[in-house]
């Protein structure tokens, strides 16, 4: 089974994508979109848009599974833009006819960590751990990718897969 994990962010989102049954990962990859402060929103959405349509197309995958947005009180117009930013990539994951689903922050800490509270730092070290990689993965959005990808692949490792090895790399692969 094939799974790619979403970390929704207008400057980062972050991409990971495993493949295998339950917690055995036979391969995985994982890099990020990234787009420029100074360009416009809706072109920035696009290119998001654009981009995770090609990374599908290449990949695809039998699931994906993207953070639930989330705002924070003293940010509040942050988690409208994470919004819009999630709905481009759930467009992206319909437009390509992948089941999609969304995992809260939270939840993706304590299925990853035990710790519903863990930082980004335990979290990245989680997954890492997971992966037997010694080297931090960065950008910290395809860490969280990742994460979301390895749930994915237990919740749903029962699903049989037709598809073939990885081809997304951009900072990472086994």
């Amino acid at each position: 089974m094939k799974v790619i994990g979403v970390d929704p962010g207008l400057a980062s989102t972050g991409i990971g994508v495993v493949t295998g049954m339950g917690m055995h990962i036979d391969r995985f990859s994982y890099g990020s979109i990234q787009t420029r402060a100074h360009t416009c929103l809706p072109h920035r959405l696009k290119e998001i848009h654009e981009r995770l349509l090609q990374i599908l197309t290449d990949e695809h995958p039998d699931l994906m599974v993207v953070e639930d947005v989330f705002s924070l009180e003293a940010f509040p117009s942050s988690g409208i833009v994470l919004g819009k930013v999630a709905g481009v990539v759930l467009l992206a994951a319909a437009t390509q006819n992948i089941p999609a689903c969304e995992i809260a922050t939270r939840e993706a800490k304590q299925v990853l960590t035990g710790n519903g509270n863990a930082s980004k730092k335990q979290l990245e070290k989680s997954v890492r751990a997971r992966l037997s990689l010694t080297l931090p993965i960065k950008p910290d959005h395809a860490s969280d990718a990742l994460g979301l990808a390895m749930i994915g692949l237990l919740r749903h490792g029962d699903v049989l897969s037709s598809h073939g090895s990885s081809s997304f790399v951009q900072n990472g692969s086994r």
